[in-house]
């Protein structure tokens, strides 16, 4: 027989013991520091080689290069007709650094709209090649006939990207690929003839293709950069040639950013609320790692420095299908073939790509990074970070960089040795006590990144993660 023991007043009963309610009055309770769900892994902070960046600023000198253009543009929209905005126009490589608005706005009129259903051929190999090809929405894919008898693809091109340069150049000749539409496409194309009409009534434009088309005679490597003259594998005494390396005469710079707040503590919970933790102690400890948040946040997003808006558009590559696959990272991997470091990417992203293994019937290992263990492809780590964004239309980026300053890579930028430096790169100011006995602190956090060459950093776009099987 069980008796059950409460409170005499609940339940009509005598209470034969104390309860728990009272005697909880005399115990001493066991407390957590306060917990904090916003807190993540972080681990583009921890991976990434932080470079001191004296005077708050850091200088990227590259070797000279005369490669142009070759960027996106973008577009307008008013209803279902497309215009592409004319400034856009100066990313194409024959009109890079180009200004004049009216001539611009002349030649984005000449686009011609048009409407492409998934299978349709935009171009085929051996035909003219007489028209440029704007993508303002959709995904196209480019291939050429493979000595075997199949298809090669020679890659994917969606919204921004175009195609058909050399359809506005002296001899044009002929397309050496076919391009299809992989899903339904809406496309500018502007026929070669209305360019030629335009470049005839215009002497400035004529002047500014000259320019260029001068400029990119000059010998360079496949990268675009001014060549080294070399000699190699002469026997005798032949003369040998004479070179130099030629830089940037206007590197790129990255300044500082800095994520600040300013903490407020009343003088009363600072002095008498201490035991068993530090008020202010704590409350710095919460606001120092939502200032950390935010700085990888603007190290992926940032417009101005962020990874993602700085990997050189030739570095930028789409998904053959649209999920993410072994097939679509091996591709990442040859873009960062030097030394890859590790992908990043949001956790549904490599969940994604994990049922796109057990798809095909494949199990990435796992590696040790201090130790944790974190799914890799071919030896690359995949590490996981909420804070690349996912579209409404459940669609990410996966990003695979090299690091360090030794490697060419990419790098963080803060600054040591700051005023009332708490951590590296963040300091605590004391601001004084108002009239209220409000204790303030300036908390402020200095930061950066930089990509030292292009090929350090690959993009993965429009990776679609929510495809119902």
């Amino acid at each position: 027989m069980t008796e059950t023991i409460g409170t005499g007043a609940a339940t009509g009963e005598t209470q034969l013991s104390l309860g728990t309610a009272a005697a909880r009055n005399l115990a001493t309770t066991t407390k957590s520091v306060p917990q904090m769900q916003g807190i993540s892994s972080r681990w583009l902070l921890r991976k990434l080689p932080w470079v001191q960046a004296a005077g708050g600023a850091y200088r990227v000198n590259r070797r000279l290069s005369y490669a142009v253009g070759d960027g996106r543009v973008t577009f307008t929209s008013t209803g279902s007709t497309v215009r592409v905005i004319p400034q856009e126009l100066q990313e194409l490589a024959l009109l890079r650094g180009f200004d004049d608005e009216a001539t611009l706005s002349a030649l984005a009129d000449r686009f011609e709209q048009r409407e492409f259903a998934p299978g349709d051929a935009l171009v085929t190999s051996g035909d003219p090649a007489e028209q440029l090809f704007l993508i303002a929405h959709g995904k196209i894919g480019m291939v050429v006939a493979g000595e075997y008898g199949n298809d090669t693809a020679l890659g994917t091109l969606a919204d921004g990207d175009h195609f058909g340069d050399r359809a506005l150049a002296d001899s044009p000749g002929d397309w050496e690929f076919t391009a299809k539409a992989l899903t339904a496409c809406t496309v500018l194309v502007l026929p070669r003839r209305a360019f030629q009409e335009l470049t005839d009534q215009s002497e400035q434009l004529r002047e500014h293709i000259n320019q260029v088309q001068s400029a990119t005679t000059q010998p360079s490597n496949n990268h675009g950069e001014a060549a080294i003259d070399l000699s190699s594998g002469h026997v005798g005494e032949p003369v040998l040639p004479g070179t130099f390396v030629d830089y940037e005469l206007a590197p790129r710079e990255y300044e500082l950013s800095v994520a600040q707040t300013v903490l407020r503590v009343h003088s009363r919970v600072a002095d008498l609320y201490n035991q068993p933790m530090n008020q202010v102690e704590q409350q710095l400890r919460l606001t120092i790692e939502a200032l950390r948040e935010r700085q990888e946040h603007e190290l992926i997003n940032s417009r101005d420095f962020g990874l993602l808006h700085n990997a050189d558009l030739k570095q930028r590559i789409h998904t053959r299908t649209g999920p993410p696959t072994p097939d679509d990272l091996d591709e990442l991997l040859a873009k960062v073939w030097k030394d890859p470091g590790f992908f990043l990417a949001h956790p549904r992203t490599i969940a994604a790509f994990g049922r796109e293994c057990t798809r095909r019937g494949i199990y990435p290992q796992s590696i040790d990074i201090n130790g944790h263990q974190v799914p890799a492809w071919r030896g690359v780590a995949i590490l996981p970070s909420n804070k690349i964004p996912v579209s409404k239309t459940r669609t990410s980026s996966i990003l695979l960089m090299r690091t360090g300053e030794a490697q060419q890579g990419v790098i963080g930028l803060h600054q040591t040795g700051i005023p009332d430096e708490y951590q590296p790169g963040l300091s605590v100011r004391f601001m004084g006590i108002n009239d209220q006995a409000v204790i303030s602190y300036l908390v402020s956090a200095y930061y950066s990144a930089a990509v030292l060459v292009p090929d350090a950093l690959a993009v993965l776009e429009h990776v679609e993660i929510g495809r119902e099987d």
